[in-house]
């Protein structure tokens, strides 16, 4: 298999001027690339006795279950303000473009449940670190974070080494 950096498509100037968004989808189209980075994620937590995958909306979903259904874990959706039906609890957080806010159902996790976190890409870590906060207060134990692309320069992945016991990227891109 090629790098798994070729089946990334880069989009000058999205979601605004100056941003050169990593986008996934065509990786996620390929059925062999995304194999891979499925196989790659749960290759490095498959004895970590994960109970439940954390998925960050939306591409972190189509990550994260087929994840959770790899390691036979239950699934957590974590999704914008608004979306899920359940009572929730909420989180905003600032993000490169703009501000934000996510969601997770009060009964998503039991206290001490083993989690992993999954999104597609980090960047400066506002995302992630807004889905920590909302398992820490629901007392659930992150083993890791799993992405596929990471923006080092942008200090996301630096950042959460700080809270997480062990941060996974399946690629990188230099610059923003």
């Amino acid at each position: 298999m090629k790098d798994l950096k070729s089946y990334i498509r880069t989009v000058p100037d999205f979601p605004k001027e100056g941003i050169q968004f990593r986008d996934v989808t065509t990786l996620l189209g390929n059925p062999a690339s995304f194999r891979h980075a499925v196989d790659a994620i749960v290759a490095a937590f498959k004895n970590d006795k994960i109970q439940k995958v954390a998925a960050i909306e939306a591409r972190g979903f189509v990550l994260g279950g087929a994840i959770a259904h790899r390691l036979g874990a239950g699934f957590i959706p974590i999704r914008k303000e608004g979306k899920l039906p359940e009572q929730t609890i909420a989180e905003s957080y600032s993000l490169e473009y703009g501000e934000a806010t996510l969601e997770m159902h009060l009964d998503a996790l039991a206290p001490g449940d083993r989690i992993l976190v999954v999104d597609d890409l980090i960047a400066t870590g506002g995302t992630v670190d807004a889905a920590l906060a909302l398992i820490d207060r629901q007392g659930g134990d992150v083993v890791g974070c799993a992405f596929v692309v990471d923006l080092p320069d942008l200090g996301g992945s630096t950042k959460l080494k700080t809270r997480c016991e062990r941060v996974v990227s399946l690629c990188s891109f230099e610059g923003d």
